[in-house]
């Protein structure tokens, strides 16, 4: 792949669900949230290892992959954006509904975008 193609968001492939994958991702897709991303992978792992547990660091894995899956898409992304914008000035319940729905829609698909869907309650 060219770096010219490389660089465009759009054409960056979902990465597998680690740290380092999401991190070369987040590089390319919003450069601007690296330092959020090491500070909350620095705060997960504090808290992995005070817990003794891996669910902070595949919470932390998990919240990242979504967001990288959604910034690949950089309409998508948009889109959410302008939703969460409303959302937070919306005084129709109905409308804040329709707002509500579309936010799901997205992030839906950006879970099994991100192959975290299980098919947990599903048949």
């Amino acid at each position: 792949m060219s770096a010219e193609r490389a660089s465009s968001p759009h054409q960056v492939p979902q990465p597998t669900a680690t740290p380092e994958a999401l991190r070369s991702a987040l590089a390319i897709v919003a450069p601007a949230r690296l330092s959020a991303f090491d500070g909350e992978r620095a705060a997960a792992t504090e808290a992995a290892r005070s817990t003794v547990s891996a669910a902070p660091l595949r919470r932390f894995v998990e919240q990242w992959a979504v967001y990288v899956a959604i910034e690949r898409h950089p309409d998508r992304a948009a889109r959410l954006r302008e939703l969460e914008a409303r959302a937070a000035t919306v005084d129709d319940l109905t409308e804040a509904r329709a707002v509500a729905a579309e936010v799901s829609e997205i992030l839906a698909a950006a879970v099994i975008e991100a192959g975290l869907d299980r098919g947990e309650g599903t048949t």
